[in-house]
This record gives structure tokens, sequence and C-alpha cells, in this order.
């Protein structure tokens, strides 16, 4: 047993966390959490996001921003990851406002927004949304198939996929693509997916494959929202998630995890990635619930925690 039983904390936040506490940690049937998943639309920061939303559309004022995470892309990205489900009357409302009315611009010849545009990063990112949201886009799956590297990850910056891929760009693909499965999207990308995660498993996570050396000290620090960043964290808990095994090339990865952990059973937000946001949800430096529900998770599939 834990030495710290921090389950009714992690129940006592916002529906996002409970309803993903009540399936992930306490393993409870899908009718014990669909009260608190289909809340998420109408309390706490899913409501404050959909609060957000222009009458265009848009979020921001804008499809997509360089520096900041205000915008429709990120902020759709965050309702997936809340759990919002596409069928309740605000998300419904919402996402026909998107479809109605928000594409990527002239550059990228209007493409309507579930339908992305060229980068591997942002289409990724883009293809969760629509898995979740119901409007996958073959589109984007074509692109991420064709812009896999021979490493078997991605690179936003690389127009040859004989050169080194990116983590960054890898998990945000990867994430898509293991989303787009998971509706039920008629491509078969159960091989690319596979070709991913040997690109992160043979790198520990973390290392360089050449000489095993750290590839990037800040990916030792753990934020929430992720957005495109990369971090160890972020890395298992979608390896979990995707259902993949964990063996002894996890281990250094899921030891950090679990060495973060505070004597209260807590994981503290340690830091965020800058720019605006559309709502912030937790404070640097504050206990956690998002990082304590993903390191709980992590720990749990891992095999080396108890349960929450």
């Amino acid at each position: 047993m834990c030495a710290v039983d921090v389950t009714a904390w992690l129940l006592d936040g916002d529906p996002s966390i409970r309803w993903q506490t009540r399936r992930d940690l306490l393993h409870e049937p899908a009718p014990a959490w669909a009260a608190d998943r289909a809340a998420v639309e109408s309390e706490g920061w899913g409501a404050a996001l959909l609060d957000a939303q222009d009458p265009a559309g848009t979020w921001g004022g804008a499809v997509w921003k360089p520096e900041d995470w205000d915008a429709t892309d990120d902020t759709l990205l965050l309702l997936a990851t809340l759990g919002a489900g596409p069928d309740g009357p605000r998300m419904a409302a919402a996402l026909a406002r998107v479809r109605d009315n928000v594409d990527w611009g002239e550059q990228w010849g209007h493409s309507p927004f579930f339908e992305g545009e060229v980068e591997p990063c942002i289409n990724g990112r883009v293809l969760i949304a629509g898995a979740a949201f119901g409007s996958p886009s073959e589109r984007i799956v074509g692109l991420l198939l064709a812009d896999q590297h021979d490493d078997g990850g991605w690179n936003c910056y690389s127009e040859d996929r004989t050169a080194p891929s990116s983590f960054h760009s890898t998990i945000c693909a990867l994430e898509g693509l293991a989303a787009y499965r998971d509706a039920d999207g008629p491509t078969d990308v159960s091989a690319e997916i596979a070709r991913g995660h040997t690109y992160l498993l043979e790198r520990g996570l973390l290392r360089r494959k050449s000489d095993g050396s750290l590839i990037d000290e800040d990916w030792l620090t753990f934020r929430f929202p992720t957005y495109w960043r990369y971090d160890v964290l972020r890395g298992l808990d979608h390896l979990r998630a995707a259902g993949a095994p964990a063996d002894e090339r996890v281990a250094e990865a899921v030891a950090l995890v679990e060495s973060k952990r505070g004597a209260d059973g807590r994981w503290t937000l340690e830091a965020a990635i800058p720019g605006r946001t559309t709502i912030t949800m937790e404070r640097v430096g504050e206990p956690s619930r998002w990082q304590t529900l993903r390191a709980l998770r992590v720990l749990e599939w891992a095999g080396v925690a108890c349960r929450a």
C-alpha cells in the first residue's frame, strides 16, 4: 500500500481529474465515471475554456500562435486532454463554430481546421483533437506516415527522412496516430506507432543512442500542459496510454518519475512553458493533481507503484 493515499485529494479536483482517476487509478467501469466526464464541459477548467471561444469560432483570435498557447489548436488539444465529449451541448456548439469558420489561412489553401497543415508537430496535435471530437483526418494521417524518418521518429525542421528525428516532433506525431487508432480510424497505423516507440525506447526516453549521454536536461523537468514540448513524463504517459509494454528500457525514466514524489504522496508542478495561455489550471511549485495523476498511472503501468 502507498504510505500516503491521495485518491480523495484527486477526486476532490476538477471533473477532468475525477473521471480519469476513476478510470485509470481506481479502474472503475465507464458508468462510474460517465457523469464526471460529462461535467467537463460545464464545470471548472473545461467550462472556462469553452467560455473563452469567440463568436468566430477561434480561441485567442487565431488558429495557431508560435509563442503563445491560447490559440485554437492548443485550446482544442487541451479540451481533448481534459476529456470533453463531443456530444455535450456546449462542446457540440463550439465544434460546430470551428468546423464552419476556422481554417489554416491562405498559406495552406484555407485547409479546414481539422484537416491540419503540414508540420508533424502541429498535425499530430490537431489529429488528437480530431480523433477526440469526431473529425479524424485521413489527410493528416497520410502526411504523418509519409513524414516518418528512417530512424522511426519525426522532425518538423527537416525535409530529409534520413536526418535525425526530434523527440518534440515525434511525441506529437505518436500521440496523434495513437488517438486516431483508438478512435477506430480505417488506416492501419500500428507499424508506424511501433517504429516510433522503438525510436523512444532505444534512447531510454532521454539519452542519445550513439553515446548514452543525456539529450536535454530540460526534459527532466515536468510541465503541464506540455503543448508541443517533450519531457520524460509525457513520453512515459504516452507509452502507457498507447498500450506499449513497460520493459527495462523505461527503467531509468520511471525511476526519475518515482524520485519526484513528495513525502505527502503528491507531485508538484515544477515549471510552466512561457507564453500566454487560455486559462491557468495549476500554480508552479504547488502540488499538482495533473502531475500526480499522470505520475501514479505511469508508475502503476510500470509495475513499481501501489494504487493511489
